[in-house]
């Protein structure tokens, strides 16, 4: 699928069905609050959530205190619908519609969070241009979720990538050193089980933006 169907294919879904109506929502994204909090880099970091859609974890990092906060999604139907939940909040986030394999970073980032937008790319050349747009955007730490070797084979109708922790670390070996990886069992809105991998990495030098 080339870029245009893909975004095609987002806004299509974001503009016909509601958050209990995809797979991917979460009331509150525990996991993913919890790897963030754990690098201890205090509320000033940048943090930038990849496929963020109308994710709400943007709400519970504002909730936090979290002041720098950028939601990327080649979705800018999902952008809107978060931005309308948000009200006035969402003046404090900067967002930002693009395919993250043309996105083209302004800034580095502390924090670059992915759940569930890599494993959509499933070509070598869409992961190449992944992590290579990583490695220049990342001054820091990199958490990633995907459907595990258990998880699903498609979502959304649209084939993905699975995952373990041995095969994420392996794609970002070059430029990031692993943490740690743990997986988890997601419970969809409609009661069915997605099994995820999330792996977080630190950069060469992780605090390098906070000097």
């Amino acid at each position: 699928m080339n870029s245009s169907a893909n975004k095609n294919h987002w806004e299509n879904v974001y503009e016909t069905k509601n958050p209990d109506q995809v797979s991917w929502t979460q009331k509150k994204p525990q996991t993913s609050l919890d790897f963030i909090n754990s690098f201890g880099l205090g509320k000033q970091a940048k943090i930038i959530d990849i496929g963020g859609g109308d994710s709400n974890l943007v709400d519970f990092l504002l909730e936090e205190g979290y002041e720098n906060i950028t939601v990327l999604d080649i979705s800018a139907k999902a952008l809107d619908k978060a931005k309308q939940r948000l009200g006035g909040k969402a003046d404090k986030v900067k967002w930002i519609a693009t395919d993250i394999t043309a996105f083209e970073p302004a800034e580095t980032y502390d924090i670059w969070h992915d759940r569930a937008a890599f494993h959509f790319l499933t070509t070598p050349e869409q992961v190449s241009k992944y992590v290579d747009i990583a490695k220049k955007s990342i001054n820091g730490f990199l958490v990633l979720g995907t459907f595990s070797k258990n998880g699903p084979t498609k979502c959304s109708g649209l084939d993905i990538q699975q995952y373990d922790g041995e095969s994420l670390s392996e794609e970002f070996k070059e430029n990031f050193e692993k943490i740690g990886c743990i997986t988890e069992d997601h419970t969809t809105p409609f009661g069915t089980v997605q099994n995820f991998v999330f792996c977080s990495f630190k950069s060469a030098d992780p605090y390098s933006s906070f000097r």
